[in-house]
């Protein structure tokens, strides 16, 4: 639970955010292409940033509460302006200490007594709390609702006071080639992308996200209001599934929310027969630990140990007799000659799970796309893999299991919307007309 400090505080962050814009065109829907990158498994975008304006490739990473870049390798731009300590910037993004310039650049300008917070890299498995929080100019191109089809982008729009953190170049490792960065849209933060772009254009704060299969082909972002049309008009919004999000009062034992998204999956089915384990760890406990979240940092979706042996054998169990068993190939445990697995327009003839979540009739469905993968030109594994570590969530829902899914997030509601496979409605998330 908040104080109403706390709220207040909140709130005037999101005022004093909707004070920089210089706009008078307020967009109901903003975008971004999305696409994996096939080395890393990671997902990319591209913003425009910086005067001049540069393209900056950054990794998408939902869990995050900022969006932070590169400034100490080539980094330019005349509107760069570092946040002073104790400044309304530094409020706002929730600044934890204060100091000198960590990201030593002489084409950036000076900054003096700069105000710092954290910057994340998943990839490395890291936190850095050094990042020099600053503003810069930032561009995104908006949707035209009125007009459908091949003519629906609508002009690109500028704020030209985002709030991002500069991270020295080291942070940067293990991200895809030439990415500088990553961008957040963590929930509870003031500074995220979503909460930052809702305040300025005035829209609530949501965005969805459509992942594609293809790594030639781009997904997409919705930043805003709905709909989310695909190609024949579709609007994939009228097929949503809502769960609440879980919000957790701690991050990183800092006084502050945590900026991921969980969920609360309650059984597991595999063809409608229920799997029998430990139902106490699907809780999320004090510690953040236990418990299912979201998360576009890990490609595979991840489960504890004990549950990952109850999936893989039931799944094992559910598949048709003829199709054998193979040799794990890394990073899966689980894998099949493929030789006598089927085909439908849902993927391969897989067994259906059901992640059963708040409600017995509010399921995520995983159908033969989003479970099995393929690995070589006969062999296809189970999609998930065993957690690593002794400690962490039980069930992270990685990218794969939200390839050709729409998911919403929709933080002014507390809740998460999900469509199933697009595949039902003989589309997917490459199927639209604004990035292509």
């Amino acid at each position: 639970m908040y104080s109403s400090s706390h709220y207040y505080l909140f709130h005037f962050c999101l005022l004093f955010i909707t004070c920089l814009a210089q706009t008078n065109f307020h967009p109901k829907t903003l975008f971004l292409a999305v696409k994996q990158d096939p080395s890393t498994l990671q997902y990319i975008t591209q913003i425009q940033q910086r005067t001049p304006l540069v393209p900056v490739k950054l990794t998408v990473h939902i869990g995050s509460e900022n969006l932070w870049v590169d400034c100490e390798t080539g980094f330019k731009s005349s509107t760069y302006k570092p946040a002073r300590c104790d400044s309304r910037q530094c409020v706002l993004a929730r600044s934890i200490a204060c100091g000198n310039c960590n990201t030593e650049n002489i084409t950036r300008p000076a900054c003096n007594d700069p105000c710092y917070n954290i910057v994340s890299n998943p990839a490395m498995n890291t936190f850095y709390s050094g990042g020099e929080i600053a503003e810069d100019v930032l561009t995104v191109q908006s949707i035209n609702h009125s007009t459908p089809g091949p003519d629906s982008r609508g002009p690109v729009v500028t704020v030209p006071k985002f709030i991002f953190s500069c991270s020295p170049s080291l942070y940067t490792q293990k991200l895809g080639k030439d990415v500088k960065g990553m961008i957040g849209f963590g929930q509870q933060s003031p500074v995220s992308f979503v909460t930052q772009l809702a305040s300025v254009f005035k829209f609530s704060r949501q965005f969805a996200i459509c992942l594609s299969a293809s790594p030639q082909e781009n997904g997409i972002i919705f930043i805003g209001h709905r709909p989310y049309i695909f190609a024949l008009g579709f609007d994939a919004s009228r097929d949503l599934i809502y769960t609440p999000i879980i919000t957790h009062p701690n991050f990183f034992l800092i006084n502050r929310g945590s900026p991921e998204y969980y969920i609360q999956v309650t059984s597991i089915t595999i063809n409608e027969k229920s799997l029998v384990f430990n139902k106490t760890l699907l809780s999320l406990d004090e510690n953040e630990e236990n418990g299912t979240k979201l998360s576009t940092a890990v490609p595979y979706t991840v489960l504890e140990r004990s549950i990952y042996d109850v999936v893989s054998k039931a799944f094992i169990s559910e598949m048709p007799k003829e199709v054998k068993t193979v040799p794990a190939v890394q990073p899966f445990k689980t894998c099949f000659d493929s030789t006598y697995v089927g085909m439908s327009r849902l993927g391969y003839n897989a067994p259906r799970i059901n992640l059963v979540l708040h409600k017995p009739n509010v399921r995520w469905t995983i159908t033969g796309a989003n479970s099995l993968v393929k690995v070589s030109d006969r062999v296809v594994c189970l999609a998930f893999v065993e957690r690593n570590q002794t400690f962490g969530q039980a069930i992270v829902i990685g990218g794969f299991q939200m390839h050709d899914n729409l998911v919403e997030f929709d933080l002014a509601r507390r809740r998460i919307g999900f469509s199933n496979s697009l595949y039902f409605r003989q589309t997917m998330c490459s199927n639209q007309f604004y990035t292509m």
